[in-house]
Formats: C-alpha cells, sequence, structure tokens
C-alpha cells in the first residue's frame, strides 16, 4: 500500500513539474512572436493544461499523507516535507502570479463547464493586468512559469530523494 501510494504521488508531481518546466522550455520561443502571434497562441493550453494542473493539488494532498507516515525527524520525513514545501510554493506562484495574467490572455475566449469556472476563480485582478504593456505580461507570465518549474524540480528531486530510502 506504501509503495502505490509513492509511486502515485511521483506521478502526480511529475506531472506537476513537467506542466510547468514545458511551459519554460518555452520561452525563449515565444519572446519572438508578435503580439497576435503570441495573443492567439495563448488559448492552445486550454483546456489541456487545465486538466493536468489537478496533478498539482493531488500531488500536494499525496506528499502531505507520505510526510505524515513517515518517522518524525527522520531523513525521509524532512525529504518529504521538503517537496512539499517546494511544491506548495509552485502552487503558489501559480495563483499570485500566473491566473492573474491567464485571465487576460483568456478575456475574448469562452471556456465552459469546470474550466470556465476555474478561471472566472480570482478574476478581480484582471482590470490591473489590462493596464500594463502586454510584452509586460508575457514575460511576467513567462517568467512566473520558469519561477514555478524550478521550484517544481526542486520538489521532484527530494521526493526521488526520500523514496530512494
Amino acid at each position: 500500500m506504501l509503495l502505490v501510494l509513492k509511486v502515485l504521488t511521483i506521478i502526480a508531481v511529475a506531472i506537476a513539474m513537467a506542466l510547468s518546466l514545458a511551459h519554460a522550455l518555452e520561452w525563449p520561443g515565444k519572446k519572438r512572436l508578435d503580439k497576435d502571434q503570441y495573443l492567439a497562441v495563448q488559448p492552445i493550453y486550454y483546456p489541456g493544461f487545465t486538466i493536468g494542473g489537478i496533478a498539482e493539488p493531488l500531488g500536494l494532498l499525496l506528499l502531505a499523507v507520505l510526510a505524515y507516515l513517515s518517522p518524525r525527524g527522520s531523513v525521509e520525513f524532512w525529504l518529504m516535507a521538503g517537496s512539499f514545501a517546494a511544491l506548495l510554493i509552485a502552487h503558489g506562484t501559480y495563483w499570485l502570479l500566473t491566473h492573474p495574467i491567464n485571465n487576460f490572455w483568456l478575456k475574448d475566449f469562452k471556456l465552459h463547464g469546470p474550466g470556465g469556472g476555474f478561471f472566472s476563480f480570482a478574476s478581480g485582478r484582471l482590470d490591473q493586468a489590462r493596464e500594463l504593456d502586454w510584452t509586460r505580461l508575457r514575460d511576467w507570465w513567462e517568467f512566473s512559469h520558469a519561477l514555478r518549474a524550478g521550484f517544481a524540480l526542486i520538489g521532484f528531486t527530494l521526493l526521488a530523494a526520500a523514496v530512494a530510502l
């Protein structure tokens, strides 16, 4: 049972890392796009990345369970706790930096079902985003994914080290 939990946790954290890493790796190429091209590209991520994004809170939940099941004070416990903290920072970065700009990119794109509800959440910062130059929004959005990828990679690495013990 514990082995199954560890494998499921690795899968969830790996998916969360892969999504943010994919965005980060696109940054150099996307900087070459003009405004119309960039704004045309942004909606292609939905709903795929939205569906895959479920792995992030699932990974946090599974990491919390694994940390709870680990002996307190053990190396495994601290590695799990570190992995949880890194993934929590990545998740928080999404809500604080990435999500408000996602609402800007999707302002003219009609989303239905769960995706529509998800992107309508916390859309109040959209008015602030509209006042900024699109290149600043682009760079902030892309930077937020690079930051998320870094924290997700740290979380995945700590998790792998904990499971390898």
